[in-house]
């Protein structure tokens, strides 16, 4: 089978909507290709799968190989690239996802498998304080940390922004489209759609051009933002929104999820504020605290030197050290080790939060903090 007929049909076989990877390779092990299952006669696929369906009908799979024909042509008209889930170059983070596409539609060129992912989601309708930290935050990071990548969904406000800091920062950041790969959505980002692919990123769907774009596709994208990443950053949110979607889907991924606290009476910090006090995002105020908490190495510039904060306490010294050897400890550990009742270490500790010396992290434990990096 040559590599366009063999494209072809991994093309129709990927557009079996619901169909998972493991279901995949299930089928395909016991008919033996993707050709086959789109040649055998539907009573002999049944029998084979031992099961029954739609996707097993004749005139469904023919169907699937017509979109299909169409799909090949304006792909290899426009250049795309197609990641299918049994190709070496499909992202692994997204082959421990059960829900993952079993097809890839890529323009552009980043390499997902040989970086750190950040993904960083929020509200549309973001505000000048989560357009400010998404900058300075992808800016740090950019300077602190090596070989990053900016994900995110194109989509007004925190979306947009986030790939903006990331072109700004000279970093590559991918966007995962609602739809196929013949438009942008919305369409006033396509500038940024472009300087993204010219710039070391790439446009990804798991969309044929053939498919309608309608307000569930929205949601559906968030399993691949969240997929995609080694942690997702949330940067703004009201309680409910695809933001908020995403996070739990990262969390359902085992992804760290971070999000960025505000004010109780602000609308769109009202879901970073209840994931945090959920403990299903820990709270990050820069960069330093996400590579902290992501255990990434962090560069060191030119005549740098670390040191210690001189106004330490005994008892803040003694925290520290201790955190030092340790990495991580609960408030128990510390009682106990450093021999402190835990009503004072209790105020210590906050305190030092504040100063930015600790950083509390899910499960009660605490570890050093970007003033300690």
């Amino acid at each position: 089978m040559d590599d366009r007929s063999e494209i072809l049909y991994r093309i129709a076989f990927a557009s079996m909507r619901g169909v998972t990877p493991v279901m995949a390779g299930d089928i395909l092990a016991r008919v033996g290709s993707e050709r086959e299952f789109f040649a055998m006669p539907e009573t002999q696929l049944m029998s084979l799968c031992e099961s029954r369906g739609r996707i097993y009908k004749r005139e469904y799979r023919n169907d699937l190989l017509k979109k299909a024909e169409a799909e090949l042509r304006f792909i290899t008209d426009n250049r795309i690239q197609t990641l299918y889930f049994k190709d070496e170059g499909y992202p692994y983070r997204l082959t421990h996802c059960d829900d993952a596409p079993l097809m890839l539609y890529t323009l552009g060129e980043c390499n997902f498998n040989e970086a750190r992912v950040v993904g960083v989601v929020g509200t549309r309708h973001a505000t000048s304080y989560g357009t400010d930290f998404v900058n300075s935050m992808i800016s740090e990071l950019a300077s602190t940390v090596d070989d990053i990548i900016i994900v995110s969904g194109l989509a007004y406000g925190i979306d947009v922004a986030a790939h903006r800091a990331a072109l700004n920062a000279g970093i590559p950041t991918v966007a995962v489209l609602a739809h196929g790969l013949n438009m942008v959505y919305p369409s006033q980002h396509r500038k940024v759609a472009a300087d993204m692919v010219h710039n070391g990123g790439m446009l990804v769907t798991d969309y044929m051009t053939s498919d309608k774009i309608h307000k569930g596709n929205f949601v559906a994208r968030n399993r691949i933002v969240a997929g995609l990443c080694d942690c997702v950053l949330v940067a703004e949110s009201a309680s409910k929104g695809g933001a908020m979607i995403t996070a739990e889907i990262a969390v359902q991924y085992n992804r760290d999820v971070f999000a960025l606290p505000g004010r109780v009476s602000d609308r769109y910090s009202a879901g970073c504020n209840r994931l945090i006090a959920r403990n299903v995002a820990q709270l990050v105020t820069s960069a330093e605290d996400l590579a902290l908490a992501m255990r990434w190495p962090i560069r060191q510039h030119e005549n740098e030197q670390m040191s210690l904060p001189m106004d330490l306490t005994p008892e803040e010294t003694a925290i520290i050290d201790y955190l030092t050897t340790n990495d991580t400890a609960t408030i128990n550990q510390l009682t106990v080790g450093l021999s402190l009742p835990i009503a004072n270490l209790m105020n210590i500790l906050l305190d030092m939060e504040f100063r930015g010396l600790i950083l509390a992290v899910p499960g009660g434990c605490y570890r050093l903090g970007s003033a300690m990096v």
